[in-house]
């Protein structure tokens, strides 16, 4: 795969990501129905969802900087894949495994553009390794 492709893969994606999570963290803020009713329904609290659509926001206005904050995309990355989890296990075990598609089909969207974020960026392991720190 050309250094190309995987640039924009991994913007695609991160478009991609970036609507998805943004869109849910704006419902999640501004107390949509629909949103607040599953995720209530799912047993989490009020001020969890204003603080999950506080931080998929902050997440999403991260990964839209092209370049920068590389160590920072790498917990927003984190972050979204605990996401992924949570309301995966959650929506399992409440609402069945039908209501888990959503869950599937983000964490295979971003576990591709998470790839093609270290395709792109392949230094960044070494650079914040504690060897690289010794060797400054």
């Amino acid at each position: 795969m050309t250094q190309k492709t995987a640039t924009i893969i991994y913007w695609t994606g991160t478009v991609l990501t970036s609507m998805w999570f943004g869109a849910s963290g704006f419902f999640e803020i501004t107390g949509n129905p629909i949103v607040w009713g599953i995720t209530q329904q799912l047993g989490y609290p009020p001020h969890f969802i204003y603080t999950l659509g506080i931080a998929k926001l902050s997440g999403v206005a991260v990964l839209l900087i092209p370049g920068k904050l590389l160590r920072l995309k790498e917990w927003v990355f984190a972050g979204i894949f605990f996401d992924i989890l949570f309301a995966f296990a959650s929506k399992l075990s409440v609402l069945g495994l039908p209501a888990t598609l959503d869950a599937i089909i983000a964490f295979i969207m971003v576990t591709v553009t998470y790839t093609m974020f270290r395709k792109v960026y392949p230094g960044l392991h070494a650079q914040f390794s504690p060897r690289a720190e010794l060797e400054l």
